[in-house]
């Protein structure tokens, strides 16, 4: 699959993945007490816009992790709709950085997975990007086989390292 089409799909998932993870925020229906003043106004607005706390609380956001197949650097699709809450929290909130630190399992020579690691990375900032995020707000860091979540020999623990962490540096 060639790298326009790549693309293409990414972003065809991730508007889709965002039509569908839209914050719901039930508007407050105005009461008729029949008198004619205006209402006292709060200051609050319920825009359905993500803001800092909502990285502790939104369960979508929580999720800062994506993982990938053995050699592989193509976004699993299982990870669309997290990527999808990222980017509109970046759209929302426009002060907001991300770093996506990449790594890799122990196989392979150093180098190729300090490549890989970056290869890694900059799938998930081009999905974040194809998804609205904008691009001055990602930095890519790559890790390779440097800093492993588990320390074991088999598979389960190789696959547990094959991955990208979502980090924020400004909410």
């Amino acid at each position: 699959m060639n790298t326009t089409t790549r693309v293409l799909a990414v972003s065809l998932v991730a508007v889709a993945v965002l039509a569908g993870c839209k914050k719901n925020v039930k508007p407050t229906e105005p009461t008729d007490t029949g008198t004619t003043t205006a209402p006292a106004d709060t200051g609050t607005t319920t825009t359905g816009a993500y803001g800092p706390g909502d990285l502790d609380t939104d369960a979508c956001l929580r999720q800062r992790v994506v993982y990938f197949d053995l050699d592989q650097d193509a976004l699993k699709p299982e990870f669309q709709a997290i990527v999808g809450c990222h980017a509109k929290y970046l759209r929302d909130r426009p002060s907001a950085r991300i770093n996506l630190e990449g790594n890799a399992d122990e196989r392979g020579s150093r180098d190729y997975n300090q490549a890989l690691g970056e290869r890694r990375g900059n799938a998930v900032s081009s999905a974040l990007q194809a998804a609205g995020g904008s691009g001055s707000q990602l930095s890519v860091v790559s890790y390779g086989e440097e800093r492993p979540v588990c320390t074991e020999s088999n598979e389960d623990c190789w696959a547990r390292n094959r991955r990208v962490e979502i980090i924020y540096t400004a909410k």
